[in-house]
């Protein structure tokens, strides 16, 4: 059943938790850029994820790894010159925080400082522990990311669903108590059997976002450019494709092409 939206002037931290108390499910999209940020903040989306995915959609790479934290704050400025309502929250990359809490302190700092971004998104439970409680501690708001994450391809070696055994099953929901417990507002779950998200959900207080997590969550997110169809060899049973630009795109710029070919672009009204 669903629940009457509220309106949010400016969506925090504290206003996602509002909506899970009320039954309000929380949308979320990635965006990278000025333009597109502009577009999915106007459309109303609650939270925007500058998310290291740009490594992938936005410079080609085959796994989120090689993007920067340099890269990462250039996108997440951009973004956030575009946004006036949803909040913004932004990946730290890879080897920002693993190796020392001082580490992640610092790359935080950056992220918050350079980019004016309202949090950051880190991957992990247990390990990471330290790295996310020196973040908080120094008023930094985290959002937690647990089951598949991309981060740890190479450790994993695939992208299969994650926690589907017993043992994973029972790590990730302490994780997922544990993230709450130190402070962190809310959580993404990633490719995990929904039956056990749900569980989740149910177990914690802050919000769970979900993306191939099944609708028994808090909110959902997915990849900007897969869901408008900008992106097509990647057709995962989760991603639902709203658009199809991928299609329309290169349509319209056959056509352009066409029409300067065929001078019938720019015609007499099209000059000066």
């Amino acid at each position: 059943m669903s629940t009457a939206k509220k309106e949010y002037k400016r969506v925090t931290t504290k206003s996602l938790v509002d909506m899970k108390s009320n039954g309000e499910k929380i949308s979320m999209l990635t965006a990278y850029d000025y333009t597109m940020a502009k577009i999915v903040d106007g459309a109303g989306i609650d939270v925007i994820l500058v998310g290291d995915s740009a490594s992938n959609v936005m410079a080609g790479h085959e796994t989120t790894l090689p993007i920067t934290l340099d890269q990462m704050i250039y996108h997440a400025s951009s973004v956030i010159r575009a946004v006036e309502r949803a909040l913004v929250v932004v990946d730290l990359p890879f080897g920002s925080y693993q190796s020392d809490p001082k580490e992640a302190l610092r790359s935080a700092i950056r992220i918050m400082k350079e980019s004016g971004g309202h949090a950051v998104k880190l991957e992990g439970g247990k390990e990471i522990k330290d790295s996310i409680k020196r973040i908080l501690n120094a008023g930094v708001p985290v959002m937690g990311h647990l089951g598949l994450t991309p981060q740890s391809i190479y450790k994993f070696g695939t992208y299969t669903v994650r926690a589907k055994e017993e043992e994973e099953a029972l790590q990730l929901i302490e994780d997922a108590k544990m993230l709450e417990r130190i402070g962190c507002f809310a959580i993404v779950l990633e490719k995990i059997p929904a039956k056990l998200a749900k569980q989740v959900a149910e177990s914690v207080s802050i919000p769970i976002i979900g993306i191939g997590a099944g609708n028994g969550v808090d909110g959902q997110v997915l990849v900007l450019h897969d869901m408008i169809g900008m992106t097509h060899e990647f057709n995962p049973r989760f991603l639902r494709r709203y658009m199809n630009l991928f299609e329309d795109m290169t349509s319209a710029i056959s056509q352009y092409v066409d029409d300067v070919k065929s001078v019938d672009f720019p015609n007499e009204s099209e000059q000066y």
